[in-house]
């Protein structure tokens, strides 16, 4: 009796640390998918989807369309972090990530992604339509790729080139309901491919040494964060009128104008106390804000949609 006691006691104490081990497996390949950053994404791609109908957008199709394009964003988020592993080691925002500190390895991350990746491409293919599939992936081509392998390391410039790609989330809504693109799809990713620069250069500024220490040409390191503050003064004022737009051409109302006016007007209030002042948590505080502006901004769109005079 006290051998078979001992014989249980010992199975369970060995089964415990194994779930544990598992569970933290499952975690930290949930983390690697940037899971907060993927849900903004598929909130703004939600927006076109619901902007590109009168009415209210087929449930069964956006719920479709949100799991593919989330699934490939994932993949997406999931290859940066295989990429910038060596990288991300050395900076103070990123060394604890999973990769980084060797608690999943490559061939985890690299057979996950693409679980993803092919997951999210099939299902928008069969079950929305092949042009938000194709669209969809090459998108992730172009952050995991054409950013993160080549344009991050090669020029200043990257996150304006490179942001495209995250800026491309509303049309892929648009078309995966529609089927077509469509102008007014295109001032959706206007509005965030002109929100991104200024958006992560209030980081990178706050992180200008880590990116120094990596190599990684980032605008503060390579023309020093008073330059940097001044750009993004400048990219505000731009995105304040790229904002306009949507109103200037009839496809929005007063709710979106007002909005969009008192956003831009205090994202640019960030912008100019930043450039003007020493206070070195201004940085992080614009970083910070200009995130609620993105999402309040489209969750304007799509109450003007519904309710627009």
């Amino acid at each position: 009796m006290d051998k078979r006691v001992n014989i249980m006691s010992s199975s369970k104490s060995f089964q415990i640390p194994f779930i544990d081990a598992v569970l933290q497996v499952f975690a930290d390949l949930y983390e690697i998918t940037k899971p907060k950053v993927v849900a903004m994404l598929v909130i703004t791609a939600i927006v076109g989807m619901v902007l590109s109908q009168d009415t209210l957008p087929n449930l069964w199709l956006m719920a479709m369309a949100s799991l593919g394009i989330g699934l490939l964003s994932a993949a997406a988020a999931a290859l940066n972090h295989i990429v910038d592993q060596k990288i991300d080691s050395q900076m103070a925002r990123t060394y604890n990530r999973p990769l980084a500190k060797g608690r999943i390895n490559n061939s985890q991350a690299i057979f996950f992604s693409l679980l993803l990746a092919v997951s999210g491409f099939v299902l928008l293919y069969f079950e929305v339509n092949p042009l938000t599939a194709w669209l969809t992936l090459a998108s992730l081509f172009g952050y995991a790729v054409v950013y993160t392998l080549v344009l991050k390391r090669l020029t200043p410039q990257n996150i304006v080139i490179g942001g495209l790609a995250g800026a491309m989330p509303p049309l892929l809504g648009w078309t995966s309901i529609t089927g077509e693109l469509h102008p007014h799809a295109y001032f959706l990713v206007m509005i965030i491919f002109t929100w991104t620069p200024p958006h992560f250069w209030a980081l990178a500024i706050h992180r200008k040494e880590d990116y120094a220490r990596v190599n990684i040409p980032m605008l503060p390191v390579t023309h020093g964060s008073q330059f940097t503050k001044m750009t993004i003064v400048l990219y505000t004022v731009l995105l304040l009128l790229v904002c306009l737009l949507p109103y200037l051409v009839g496809m929005t109302g007063l709710i979106y104008l007002v909005s969009s006016l008192v956003l831009n007007l205090m994202f640019l209030r960030y912008a100019w106390l930043l450039k003007t002042s020493e206070d070195k948590t201004l940085a992080m505080e614009t970083f910070r804000f200009s995130i609620w502006h993105l999402l309040v901004l489209f969750v304007a769109l799509l109450v003007d949609h519904f309710f627009k005079f």
